[in-house]
């Protein structure tokens, strides 16, 4: 499977933007080297500032900077911006809807191969998700960071765009398009069922849709990649075309893809709905794959959950 840096793709289309607007800049809390962001501070110094170990002032930092017409980016590990410095994050940024954006690395707990529990977040999204007005995005791969960044660098206002380890699998080609909002259509075998994925372990999901119709299960993959704003509408569309459900997330299984769907379903269209996600417990550490088998997000896990939404259509 090939792997490409999410970390590196924010980095260049950071400055790309920076290059034609000059109110573009980052902010950092000792996470240059994290964000593989060395080139942008050596480019754009006078744009680049740095914090420290201090995430909490970082955002206030920032919110200051988005108060006098900057945009600024402030880019970390996913749990010290949502968990060390959310009331910054909620009171700053989010209440008064200033124009900051916010990166968050290893999210997940298959990114925290190298730095361990502490480093893996899987909480990330569902505590964003209970602030109001934040668009929230968990891109699949690289190339579609690129798009997310500038996406989100076009609306104003606060955002949250969920990267990974920095090895991370390819799952589109460069010139796929991205819709901010949208949530999209992947395969489309049938109507006995649809799954619903985001982010990096996509590719599972794919596999699993595949296997699955070998065995004679016709299912539609279809990728939320925007958690705020959920793309309602299409998502009912799909439930109301297959009358079942799956979700498969690398996250808590409380408060983020699973949930968003759960609540749709709950809303506007009923259906049964199977969720995979970490089960509401604190993972261990240790290379991505064995580690999401071994806490049941693996492509048999989401083939059995397929099979259970199935069983439970009317």
């Amino acid at each position: 499977m090939k792997l490409e840096n999410t970390r590196v793709a924010f980095t260049e289309t950071l400055m790309e933007l920076a290059a034609k607007d000059p109110a573009v800049c980052l902010v950092s809390s000792d996470s240059i080297k994290a964000l593989r962001a060395d080139p942008f501070m050596e480019k754009f110094p006078e744009r680049t500032y740095e914090v420290g170990i201090a995430e909490q002032n970082a955002v206030g930092l920032a919110a200051g900077l988005a108060s006098c017409g900057m945009i600024p980016f402030f880019g970390t590990y996913a749990g010290f911006i949502t968990m060390r410095a959310c009331e910054q994050v909620r009171t700053f940024v989010c209440y008064p809807g200033l124009n900051v954006k916010l990166v968050g690395l290893n999210g997940g707990m298959a990114s925290g191969e190298r730095e361990g529990v502490t480093h893996q977040f899987f909480e990330d999204i569902g505590i964003l998700r209970s602030i109001p007005g934040t668009t929230i995005v968990v891109p699949a791969d690289a190339s579609q960071v690129r798009h997310a960044v500038r996406a989100v660098a076009k609306v104003p206002g606060p955002a949250y765009i969920r990267l990974g380890s920095g090895r991370d699998p390819v799952t589109f080609e460069d010139d796929c398009p991205f819709e901010l909002g949208k949530m999209r259509v992947l395969r489309e075998y049938g109507s006995d069922l649809a799954i619903f994925g985001n982010g990096f372990i996509l590719p599972r999901v794919l596999e699993a849709a595949e296997r699955l119709k070998s065995d004679g299960i016709k299912a539609t993959v279809v990728e939320v990649h925007t958690l705020r704003p959920l793309d309602v509408g299409g998502i009912a569309g799909v439930l109301k075309r297959t009358g079942a459900a799956v979700t498969v997330e690398d996250h808590n299984i409380n408060g983020a893809l699973g949930s968003a769907i759960a609540e749709v379903i709950a809303e506007e269209m009923p259906c049964p709905l199977t969720r995979v996600a970490l089960r509401d417990v604190f993972p261990g550490s240790g290379h991505p794959d064995p580690l999401l088998d071994y806490y049941g997000i693996g492509v048999k896990d989401i083939m059995e959950a397929a099979r259970r939404s199935i069983s439970r259509k009317q």
